[in-house]
């Protein structure tokens, strides 16, 4: 899980224990990324959009630093935002009529 940022650990309802990192940071919202726990299955790590309330959400010339993000991260709110993610592999959405890889 070679990532810029800060990485902290979610436990999910399965027990599972997901690498999460907040990347995209703009002045309003950043992008939560929870990292699958196989390392090496990328297509499995999912995203949710965290909506930012602080003073840089009021400026769109602001950005707000994703470190400061990961700090309001409750497990709560993690919780919340897992429940609300989305597979960021496009193969992998039972919407689109093909199987996931790896399971055919």
């Amino acid at each position: 899980m070679a990532t810029d940022g800060m990485m902290r650990v979610f436990k999910g309802a399965d027990g599972k224990k997901w690498g999460v990192e907040v990347k995209m940071p703009t002045a309003s919202n950043a992008m939560v990324v929870f990292h699958h726990p196989g390392g090496k299955t990328s297509g499995l790590d999912r995203y949710a959009w965290h909506q930012w309330h602080g003073p840089e959400a009021r400026s769109v010339t602001s950005r707000v630093d994703d470190d400061a993000v990961m700090k309001t991260l409750s497990d709560d709110v993690l919780s919340l935002l897992f429940r609300r993610s989305m597979a960021i592999s496009a193969g992998s959405n039972p919407l689109s009529g093909q199987a996931p890889a790896g399971s055919r």
